[in-house]
């Protein structure tokens, strides 16, 4: 098998991770006066990736693999604009109050992000009716795993991990620190990671099975390359590493606000 089969979506998948997330907090770095302009432009591109998508999905090819990725990318970077800009987020915009009882802790945390789960999951549920019974799912796919392991990442920041990334909050929302749990680890950690450490490892079978057609290839590369992905991003909670150099470039303008 040619090695390109593999380096390319690879390649692909870090630089698309990296770009787009350090897009995302440049522009949320941004004074909240430019909030309105840079939604509206996002949503202008949410939609069209959105019909891209829903095309793409009819024919099972390398490049409607990758169109699929990257659109459904584009529509989980819209839905993290509008979260982190403040314009989908929560009934609850407040501190969580002092004293509260874990239970009460866990209500307050839900009801400070649920509008923004339910976008999620009412975002997924149109992504898998736009493309159902069609031979490229990998658009739906993509935005399933990183909704499943962004819950994940979010339950271990509530129970309570070493490295919470405060930084990459934004004033407006900087009250979703007090629901954080505070613990170098927990016991929900460990069995994420080795739940989507094994997921991935299938993905990356199915990738490299001899009998799989290009499409197939592709498409199982670019979501194991995701999945690898975000069980290193579970790790990055626990281990004493500085990850948000790798984004210094868009969070400079933080500062200045």
């Amino acid at each position: 098998m040619d090695s390109n089969h593999l380096i390319v979506p690879i390649i692909f998948v870090l630089l698309a991770w990296w770009f787009s997330t350090g897009a995302i907090l440049y522009l949320d770095g941004l004074s909240p006066q430019t909030f309105p302009v840079s939604m509206a432009g996002a949503t202008a591109i949410a939609i069209g990736a959105l019909m891209l998508l829903a095309q793409a999905s009819h024919e099972a090819t390398t490049g409607q693999a990758y169109a699929g990725f990257a659109c459904a990318l584009v529509l989980w970077g819209w839905q993290e604009m509008a979260f982190l800009m403040g314009f989908i987020t929560g009934s609850r915009r407040t501190p969580c109050p002092l004293g509260s009882s874990e239970t009460n802790r866990f209500l307050y945390a839900t009801e400070a992000i649920i509008h923004h789960e339910l976008a999620l999951i009412a975002t997924l549920a149109v992504l898998f009716i736009a493309s159902w019974n069609q031979p490229n799912q990998t658009g739906a796919y993509t935005f399933l795993i990183l909704w499943i392991m962004r819950l994940s990442a979010k339950l271990n920041l509530f129970f309570g991990v070493r490295n919470r990334y405060e930084s990459f909050l934004p004033k407006k929302l900087a009250y979703l620190e007090t629901y954080f749990g505070r613990r170098m680890i927990n016991l929900l950690f460990p069995v994420v990671v080795t739940a989507s450490s094994v997921a991935a490892f299938l993905l990356w079978q199915s990738a490299l099975a001899p009998e799989q057609t290009p499409f197939h290839r592709a498409s199982y590369s670019l979501l194991a390359t995701l999945l690898s992905l975000a069980v290193l991003e579970h790790w990055f909670l626990v281990i004493p590493l500085k990850v948000e150099k790798m984004w210094q470039w868009a969070m400079k303008n933080r500062t200045a606000t």
